[in-house]
C-alpha cells in the first residue's frame, strides 16, 4: 500500500520537477530550466534575471545588480506562461513598457524583448551582468575592459593609464559599427557567454552607428544590446517593440550559433507567443534593386531604408535586397561607403516585394577637382590617426599617446601625403591649420570652389577658410549631435558638405607662389581641450565654380 502511494505521488507530482524542462516558483522568482544545461531565475517582483547558472556555474551578478533592463525596473506585474509545450515566456509590465523573456525548450539561449510604448520609462538597453573572476582580458585588445589603476580623465566613464586610455565606450577596435557585428561576448575554455544584437529595426543610429555594446573591469564584466545611445546621436529615438536579443551559452568558448543571428534568423516560432506588436513575417515587406550605376571599386555600398518608426540596411554588390520590412513609407539611402550618393521615397507593402530599378550614384568624386585631400566616402579615413586598420579614434580617446599629435605640420598639396592631414581638428587642440597650394595661370584668372567635407561636428564646431587675405563669410552650422563624440569613439553623425566660393581676388596673382588656406573651427559654443568645438573630415577639394 505504501510503494503504491508512493507511486502515485510520483504520477502526479509536476513533471518539472523530475524532467529538466520546465518551471517552478521558489516564492520570489520563476525558476526556468530550459534543458540545456541553462537554469534561470526570475525576480516576481522587477523582471530582473537574479541567477543565470550555465553547467551549474553562476554568470549573474554584481555588487547586487541583476542583469536586467538598463538599471532595473520598479515593481512590476511579473507573469509566466507555456506555449505547446515547449516555449516558456515571462511578460514583465512597468508602466506603459513590456518586458518579455522567452526560453525555448532544448535551447542555451534566453530571447530578450523590450517594447518602449513612450519616454515615461527613460531606458534604452539591456544590460547582462557577469560576476567577477571568470573571464580575464589583454589589455591592448580589449579597448572597452577598463584595466586596475587606470584613472577617470574624462567625465567619469573614460580611463588613463601610462599613456593609454580605455572605455566602455571603445568597441573599435573589435566589433565596430553596427552592421558590422552580430554579437559581442566573452570567452574562457569552459564557456562562451555572448549577446546576439537584435534586428535594430526599432533601434537608432542605422549601419554605421558606434555604440557602447560592451564594458568589463575586475568587478565583473556587462554584456549589451542598446536601443537607443545618445553619445554623438542624430537619430530619432524609435519606439515600440525591439528584439529578440538573444543570451546564448557555448561550450569550450565556442563561437556562437549563427542560426541565431539577427540577419538569417527565423523567429517564425514566436508567431503565436502573444508578444505585444510583434509582426511576423507574413505581415512584412521587402524591397529589391537590380542594381547601383556608378559604383566606385574598392568601396563597399549600402543600401539602407529608415523612418521615424523603423530602419534597414543591407550591402550592395550588384543586385540587392532587404527582407522583413515593415510596411510604411521609407527614404532609401545608397551609402558609397559611409557617404550619401543617393536618396529617394519608397513604399513598402505586407506580403510584397517593391521592385527598384536601377539606381545612379551621385558621387561629389566625380567632379573634376584642382586638388583634393582625402576620399569622399563619410570617413576620416586615410587622414592622420585614422591611417590604419582599424582606426584608432574608434577605440582609444584622442590624448592617447599611441596616436599622432593633433596638431599637424602644415599640409603642402602635392607633397604632403594623406596620413599628414588631421582627420580631427578641435577649436583647442589643433585649430587654424593650413594647406598650400598652387595654381595655374588660367586658374589665377577665375572664382573657385573649396568644399569641405564633416562628419560630425562636436559642440556646434563647423569649419570655415580663409586664403591669403580674403576671408569667407562664416556659415551657421546645419546640425549635429548635441553630445560627446570625437572622444567616445565615433566620427559618426551627418555628412555635410560647407562650400566657399573664393572670390579670384583672393589669389596671389603667380602660378611659382603658394596660396595659403587656412582652415579654421567655429562655434558658439564653449568648451576646452578634447571636449572644445571640432570637426571630424571626410575630404576637402578645390573645384571649379
Amino acid at each position: 500500500m505504501r510503494f503504491l502511494s508512493v507511486l502515485l505521488t510520483i504520477c502526479l507530482a509536476p513533471s518539472v520537477v523530475f524532467a529538466a524542462w520546465g518551471y517552478t516558483d521558489d516564492g520570489s522568482n520563476y525558476v526556468i530550466d530550459t534543458n540545456a544545461n541553462l537554469i534561470v531565475k526570475i525576480s516576481k517582483t522587477n523582471g530582473d534575471m537574479t541567477s543565470i547558472k550555465y553547467r551549474g556555474v553562476e554568470y549573474n551578478g554584481q555588487s547586487g545588480k541583476n542583469s536586467q533592463v538598463e538599471s532595473g525596473l520598479g515593481t512590476s506585474t511579473v507573469t509566466i506562461k507555456t506555449y505547446s509545450t515547449n516555449v516558456i515566456r515571462v511578460s514583465v509590465q512597468y508602466g506603459t513598457l513590456k518586458h518579455y523573456l522567452v526560453f525555448r525548450y532544448g535551447n542555451p539561449n534566453v530571447y530578450i524583448f523590450m517594447n518602449k510604448k513612450d519616454t515615461s520609462v527613460t531606458v534604452s538597453r539591456y544590460i547582462v551582468r557577469i560576476p567577477a573572476n571568470i573571464f580575464t582580458n589583454n589589455e591592448d585588445e580589449d579597448t572597452d575592459w577598463i584595466p586596475d589603476g587606470a584613472a577617470a580623465i574624462e567625465s567619469g566613464d573614460i580611463n588613463g593609464r601610462d599613456g593609454k586610455t580605455w572605455s566602455k565606450h571603445y568597441s573599435g577596435k573589435k566589433y565596430g559599427r553596427t552592421m558590422d557585428y552580430d554579437y559581442v561576448g566573452y570567452t574562457n575554455a569552459n564557456v562562451g557567454v555572448y549577446m546576439i544584437r537584435s534586428n535594430h529595426e526599432k533601434a537608432s543610429g542605422g549601419p554605421f552607428f558606434r555604440s557602447l555594446i560592451r564594458r568589463g573591469g575586475s568587478g565583473g564584466p556587462d554584456l549589451y544590446d542598446i536601443y537607443h545611445y545618445n553619445m554623438g546621436h542624430t537619430d530619432v529615438m524609435r519606439l515600440g517593440l525591439q528584439g529578440p536579443s538573444v543570451l546564448h551559452f557555448t561550450d569550450n568558448g565556442a563561437a556562437p550559433n549563427s542560426n541565431l543571428f539577427a540577419r538569417k534568423a527565423d523567429w517564425g516560432w514566436m508567431d503565436s507567443l502573444e508578444i505585444d506588436d510583434w509582426v511576423p513575417a507574413s505581415g512584412r515587406g521587402a524591397i529589391a534593386g537590380v542594381g547601383l550605376a556608378n559604383m566606385k571599386s574598392g568601396f563597399q555600398y549600402v543600401v539602407a531604408l529608415k523612418n521615424d518608426a523603423a530602419q534597414y540596411w543591407n550591402v550592395a554588390t550588384g543586385a540587392w535586397r532587404i527582407d522583413g520590412v515593415l510596411p510604411g513609407t521609407y527614404t532609401l539611402t545608397v551609402y558609397k561607403g559611409e557617404l550619401e550618393v543617393h536618396t529617394s521615397s519608397v513604399t513598402i507593402t505586407a506580403g510584397a516585394t517593391t521592385a527598384k530599378n536601377t539606381i545612379t550614384c551621385s558621387d561629389p568624386e566625380d567632379t573634376p577637382a584642382i586638388w583634393r585631400i582625402g576620399t569622399w566616402d563619410g570617413t576620416p579615413k586615410g587622414f592622420l590617426n585614422f591611417d590604419a586598420t582599424p582606426m584608432k579614434p574608434t577605440y582609444m580617446h584622442p590624448s592617447d599617446t599611441r596616436l599622432a599629435s593633433w596638431d599637424a605640420g602644415n599640409y603642402i598639396v602635392g607633397t604632403t601625403a594623406t596620413a599628414g592631414f588631421p582627420g580631427y581638428i578641435w577649436k583647442d587642440i589643433n585649430n587654424d591649420h593650413l594647406v598650400y597650394f598652387r595654381l595655374t595661370t588660367a586658374q589665377l584668372a577665375v572664382d573657385a570652389k573649396i568644399r569641405f567635407g564633416v562628419t560630425e561636428g562636436q559642440q556646434g564646431g563647423r569649419p570655415t577658410v580663409s586664403v591669403n587675405e580674403w576671408a569667407a563669410a562664416l556659415q551657421a552650422d546645419k546640425g549635429q549631435g548635441d553630445t560627446r563624440s570625437l572622444t567616445v569613439g565615433t566620427y559618426r553623425g551627418n555628412n555635410y558638405i560647407y562650400e566657399f566660393v573664393v572670390p579670384q581676388s583672393a589669389w596671389v596673382q603667380s602660378a611659382s607662389a603658394y596660396q595659403v588656406l587656412k582652415i579654421s573651427v567655429i562655434s558658439g559654443k564653449t568648451a576646452t581641450g578634447y571636449l572644445s568645438p571640432g570637426i571630424s573630415v571626410d575630404a576637402v577639394d578645390m573645384i571649379a565654380v
